[in-house]
């Protein structure tokens, strides 16, 4: 990353491991994330509307319900009931009915459509609030359905913070493991007045290229050249077993490394240790040795250059 990069405040104080990107470095990570959702990505019907109560619908299925199972059943249930006012008419117990029948979860979630769908009819003459606040007013509408609705009906939402983006937010950029690190670090990262394909594009990043087990250059993923995790080989994340803590870590001095680099044309050895870390000496523990095994790591995996002379070595970025 280069010194673009900066640190964040989530309430309690600065997150001083974060690299959000700022300036030019963060408009290529909007324009390169965008471009990539918009030449491919997942076909689901919901993303071909800004109806907000389709939209609505296929949020509150999509709880815990696997993608490809609530097409199905999102469409069946548009077909009967089209509309706010057709399922504000309805028996509730039809509603729950067709909930159970297709194994879409909680039955108050059905409940509560109904009881939004009424609401809407009732109280909003038949439309939709259009603000994630003025949605949370709406029967089991919290905070994120209601800014999910916001987004991609209205254009007028906030960042989208799942576990997907919680991925690849901490992966990425070294966000912390933490709900309002998260939510400040994806607000950030969104562009102005774009949260309609900003959410859709960070969702469906960390869906089939920054998953689990991630795909970096298989999904083509944008953000490979910005990427921490990519720079250093670690994929921990927060819903990754295998998570490792970062504060201290080879992971953490790697990417420091890389950054730092960045920065530079090159440095020798001795010039670069006391700027990844400041207890660096060339002889003590963290010295001269223990960097150079930092750098063959990232030499291995072709993203550092050594060339070495009689008086130093001197460590650059692959071009």
């Amino acid at each position: 990353m280069s010194e673009d990069a900066g640190s964040i405040d989530a309430g309690d104080g600065p997150l001083e491991s974060t690299t959000l990107p700022t300036g030019d470095d963060l408009e290529d990570v909007q324009e390169g994330l965008i471009a990539w959702y918009e030449a491919d990505h997942r076909e689901y019907p919901w993303r071909e509307t800004d109806d907000p109560y389709e939209i609505h619908v296929s949020e509150v299925m999509s709880q815990q319900t696997q993608l490809a199972r609530v097409v199905d059943a999102w469409e069946a249930f548009l077909e009967r009931w089209p509309t706010t006012e057709a399922l504000a008419g309805a028996d509730r117990s039809a509603v729950v009915g067709f909930w159970s029948s297709h194994s879409l979860g909680y039955n108050n979630r059905a409940k509560y459509l109904h009881e939004a769908a009424t609401q809407i009819e009732d109280e909003f003459d038949g439309a939709f609030p259009e603000t994630p606040d003025g949605l949370q007013e709406l029967m089991g509408v919290g905070p994120y359905t209601a800014n999910a609705v916001a987004s991609f009906a209205f254009n007028a939402g906030d960042a989208v913070v799942d576990t997907n983006v919680k991925r690849v937010c901490y992966r990425a950029f070294d966000v912390p493991d933490d709900d309002a690190a998260f939510e400040t670090a994806a607000n950030r990262l969104m562009p102005e007045g774009r949260s309609r394909v900003w959410n859709n594009a960070i969702m469906e990043l960390g869906a089939v290229a920054c998953t689990q087990r991630p795909r970096c250059d298989e999904a083509g993923c944008p953000w490979r050249e910005h990427c921490s995790a990519y720079a250093t080989g670690d994929f921990s994340a927060p819903d990754v077993p295998t998570q490792s803590a970062f504060e201290g870590s080879r992971r953490q001095f790697r990417g420091r490394i890389v950054r730092t680099l960045r920065e530079y044309d090159e440095l020798a050895l001795d010039t670069l240790g006391p700027r990844i870390r400041v207890d660096y000496t060339p002889d003590g523990e963290h010295g001269r040795e223990w960097l150079e095994g930092l750098l063959s790591d990232l030499a291995d995996d072709g993203l550092v250059e050594l060339a070495e002379s009689e008086e130093e070595t001197v460590a650059r970025l692959r071009a």
